[in-house]
């Protein structure tokens, strides 16, 4: 997906150092216009031309399109990326200062403004905290109306705030959350 959040890239892969043979980019790309993707070489997207024909009802649609284009316009001319990778710093760094007062918090990690936060009962063993987990995100969302899912173990909070989430944003959330 086209996930700016990363910080640092479009697509977490590139984080990696792999090339895949094909991308797709779905939903993000066109910020709520049905508009998709596909990327690959041009070798294999000449092994397609086979004869068979392909239709899609929005295929070419020129409005989807420049959606897309200023999608990618805003992401470039508004440095979204380096706000994702700055805000995201600042996420991580709070959420282990939150961590020296709260044993249950066992890990973050993340790139740019997608954080997780593993809730353990023990560091040393990792023993998912679920029913702590659960408890917190329940808290969250009724008394401060955070909304956050779990994933993992049913133990890691993930967050994936819009890209307008800020510092004053991430001091709020840690504020919940302490």
């Amino acid at each position: 997906s086209t996930q700016s959040t990363w910080g640092t890239h479009f697509w977490a892969f590139e984080q990696q150092g792999v090339v895949p043979d094909i991308v797709t980019v779905g939903k993000p790309f066109g910020n709520g216009m049905p508009l998709a993707a596909v990327v690959t070489t041009s070798e294999i997207a000449a092994s397609f031309c086979n004869g068979m024909e392909y239709f899609n009802t929005f295929g070419g649609n020129p409005v989807c399109a420049a959606a897309g284009l200023a999608v990618l316009e805003i992401i470039e001319n508004e440095k979204l990326q380096q706000h994702a990778k700055e805000v995201g710093e600042y996420l991580k760094s709070k959420l282990w200062e939150l961590s020296k007062k709260h044993t249950l918090i066992g890990d973050v990690r993340g790139s740019g403004l997608f954080v997780g936060v593993e809730f353990v009962r023990d560091r040393d063993t990792k023993e998912p905290a679920k029913a702590e987990t659960s408890a917190i995100c329940t808290r969250m969302k009724e008394e401060h109306n955070i909304l956050t899912s779990i994933d993992g173990l049913d133990n890691v909070f993930v967050f994936k705030p819009p890209m307008c989430f800020n510092k004053d944003n991430v001091d709020q959330l840690c504020t919940a959350l302490d």
